[in-house]
């Protein structure tokens, strides 16, 4: 018996080519709402670009504001049984007592002066008054060329002075402690060991000597460390990195609009093609 040919368009015709993707992102439609999602993203970008930048400000304003208060004791700000406070680094203060043993005194090396490589000097001075011992705090004095310069000599006597304060360094010099007094490191955690009274958790680079007894030659000024960053405003971060999201998020979502229309495209098309079957004759 003959069977009829079918009719069957999708057994006859070539199965039509999938619509590329591209085609329907250059349609007007979205086209045009691919440069608006990009506008908005692009504004949301500088906002938080802006935030990022009142950040910095408010950081910069923040250390320099420490660093450029007017000095105050240094035992206002902590006491010598106390550690550091990381808010304290940086601070003006003023250290009014009497010099240490010269026996004491410390030799800091490889420390650059211009175009010079020589030593910091470090002095311990005895806190207190009336006979009431309060511990000591090491003072950075100055810079000289070798430990036998005749500005490295131990000063004595009361002493007043200005200067900023200073938190000790990370590389270790333990082993240098028991060689003498010249040292690779400003370390508390060493020092403190090389003398028989307490220290503070601190260091004091002097910047002005306001009063001491007896008159010589001193060392060369050292510039203080600069403060740590004081993160200030640190919401602004939050704000930006919110502004960066919901760029992010508006192009994701033109992203995926694009796409959720490029299938419907897809799927409304297969089933145009598909048309109705044929008959088989007997």
């Amino acid at each position: 018996m003959p069977v009829a040919p079918t009719t069957d368009p999708v057994a006859t015709d070539p199965q039509s080519p999938a619509r590329p993707l591209w085609r329907t992102i250059l349609t007007p439609r979205w086209t045009g709402l691919f440069l608006l999602a990009a506008a908005i993203a692009a504004v949301m970008s500088v906002l938080g670009v802006w935030q990022l930048d009142v950040y910095q400000s408010k950081t910069a304003a923040a250390t320099a504001k420490r660093a450029e208060g007017a000095p105050v004791p240094l035992e206002s700000l902590f006491s010598v049984n106390d550690g550091l406070p990381s808010k304290a680094v940086g601070r003006q203060v003023t250290v009014a007592g009497t010099w240490g043993p010269a026996a004491d005194q410390l030799y800091i090396s490889d420390r650059r002066n211009g175009d010079r490589d020589g030593f910091w000097v470090v002095s311990p001075v005895m806190l207190g008054s009336s006979g009431t011992e309060a511990g000591a705090v090491m003072v950075v004095r100055g810079w000289v060329a070798t430990v036998d310069d005749v500005a490295a000599k131990a000063p004595t006597g009361p002493v007043s002075l200005t200067g900023a304060i200073a938190a000790s360094e990370a590389q270790d010099a333990s082993g240098d402690a028991a060689k003498g007094r010249v040292l690779q490191s400003l370390r508390i955690p060493t020092i403190v060991h090389l003398v028989d009274y307490r220290i503070y958790d601190a260091f004091v680079v002097q910047t002005s000597l306001d009063s001491a007894a007896g008159s010589g030659q001193a060392p060369a000024s050292v510039t203080p460390p600069s403060p740590p960053t004081d993160h200030a405003g640190l919401r602004n971060v939050a704000y930006a990195f919110q502004w960066w999201i919901f760029a992010a998020f508006t192009l994701w979502m033109w992203g995926r609009m694009v796409l959720d229309a490029h299938r419907s495209d897809e799927d409304d098309q297969a089933d145009g093609d598909v048309g109705p079957s044929g008959t088989v004759s007997a």
